[in-house]
Order: structure tokens, then C-alpha cells, then sequence
């Protein structure tokens, strides 16, 4: 959807069975290895990010504990570490999912890469990337500080796992809005083909979006959004889950000192 031009309108129903009809339903699994591959790496680097700049924040301000604005640029702060680790995974996806792709797999896309553009061609999109991360993981680490501000305590383990759930679930909600125009300008730089002495239509994030918004109009800069934040928003609710329960089992076997 969000390598679609043009003001079509295609939603999420449409465009899955379109692809379904007209390319099976194997292309639905099209960039499948990549996301895998990524997924463990870069919620580690988030939450170690997280933690670093947190720590990092707190002593350079002298607060005791973290507040709203604190927690606002350390996510951001934490998005912007994570950010180097993606790109090059999220150009391999991208162009596999291309609907225009020729390429064999991840594999084939990273030997073409390379050939073409060199190893920093595996870089492309690196600043739209950063701050699609940038912004997610500020209304992410944002708003779980908020939400559980204002919740009632927890008074037993399920309570606060409910209370991590709609913590973490409020938060990428609130991410995917903020970033999901940094996104379809990602996706729209990593799926260009880039021809020689040729500029780019799409080149660096904020020029392209005033471009998507001028020729396209401002639902263009949200293109994909339901499919997004159908996976993100409860995506986030069982990230902090993971982390949280992770850290817990590694507390009671190594104890606090240590984690």
C-alpha cells in the first residue's frame, strides 16, 4: 500500500485479496526472512537503548526518577540507536515485497545491492529509518510512562501484567501515529530503483513528505496505517509483556545488582 502513488483508493481488504488473486497467497510471505532474522536483535537493542539513555538522562538532569519528558527523549533517543540496526533489513523487505520485485530472496537482493550501489547501498533510506524510529520509540516509551502513571496500581501478577498490556498496547498505537508518514517515505526511498545522474523523486524524508502530501494529498502520508497499527498497537502490549517477564525471571535467578 505504501509503495502505491497516486490518490487510488486502496484499503487494507482490497489490496490483501487483490494480491491474493492476482499473485497467490505465497507473495502474502513475500520478505518473510528478513523480519525474522531482525525481530530478536532489535527489540534487544531497543530496551538496552532504552535503559542506557534513561540511566544516561537521569544523572545529566539530576532528577531522582523518570518523568514525561524524560521518558519522550529517551524513547526517542532509544528509536534512534535501534535505527541503525534495522536499515539494512528493511531495504532487503522492501524490495522483495516490491510487487515489481525480479529478485530470487534476500539473498539475491543483497548480492544485487552490493553489486550496484556497494556496501553502503544496504544503507539506503538510513535517515528516513531514523526517524521513523525516533518517533515510534518516543510515543512508545512516552506513553507507557503515562498510562501507568494513571492506572490503578497493581495488586497481584496479573494485574500488573494487564496493566503492561494496556501500557505497552496505548503506546504503539500512539508510535504508529506518529510514524507511520516516516514510514511510507522509508518504504517509498528503499523500493526506488536508483538510475545514474538521476536525482531521486523521494531522496530525503521531510522534502518527500510535503511531496507525497502536495501531489497525493494528506491520507497518503498514512497509507497502511490499519495494517499497521492492527500489528503494532497489540504488538507493543505483548513487547512489554516479553521484556517485563524476561527481566523479572532474570532478577530472581541473578538477582537486582545485575539487572
Amino acid at each position: 500500500m505504501q509503495l502505491e502513488t497516486g490518490k487510488g483508493k486502496h484499503g487494507m481488504v482490497g489490496t490483501l485479496a487483490g494480491i491474493i488473486r492476482e499473485e497467490g497467497v505465497g507473495r502474502l510471505y513475500r520478505g518473510l526472512v528478513p523480519p525474522l532474522l531482525l525481530e530478536a536483535p532489535k527489540r534487544a537493542v531497543k530496551f538496552a537503548a532504552n535503559d542506557f539513555w534513561g540511566k544516561t538522562y537521569l544523572k545529566l538532569s539530576g532528577e531522582s526518577k523518570m518523568t514525561s519528558q524524560l521518558s519522550i527523549v529517551t524513547g526517542c533517543s532509544a528509536g534512534a540507536t535501534e535505527s541503525f540496526v534495522v536499515v539494512p533489513f528493511e531495504l532487503v523487505k522492501i524490495k522483495l515485497q516490491d510487487k515489481s520485485s525480479t529478485f530470487a530472496g534476500p539473498i539475491d537482493v543483497v548480492r544485487q545491492v552490493v553489486k550496484k550501489e556497494g556496501i553502503l547501498g544496504l544503507y539506503a533510506g538510513m535517515e528516513a529509518t531514523f526517524w521513523r524510529h525516533f518517533w515510534w520509540n518516543g510515543g512508545y516509551f512516552g506513553c507507557i510512562h503515562q498510562v501507568r502513571a494513571v492506572m490503578p496500581k497493581a495488586e497481584t501478577p496479573q494485574g500488573q501484567l494487564f496493566n503492561n498490556f494496556v501500557s505497552g498496547s496505548v503506546g504503539g498505537f500512539v508510535g504508529t501515529v506518529l510514524n507511520t508518514p516516516f514510514d511510507v517515505v522509508k518504504s517509498r526511498i528503499q523500493g526506488a530503483s536508483k538510475v545514474p545522474g538521476v536525482i531521486p523523486k523521494y531522496n530525503w524524508t521531510y522534502p518527500a513528505l510535503v511531496t507525497i502530501f502536495r501531489e497525493e494529498g494528506p491520507t497518503a502520508l498514512y497509507k497502511g496505517f490499519a495494517p499497521k497499527v492492527l500489528r503494532l498497537a497489540p504488538g507493543g502490549g505483548v513487547l512489554l509483556l516479553v521484556v517485563e517477564f524476561t527481566l523479572g525471571v532474570f532478577r530472581k535467578a541473578l538477582g537486582p545488582p545485575y539487572i
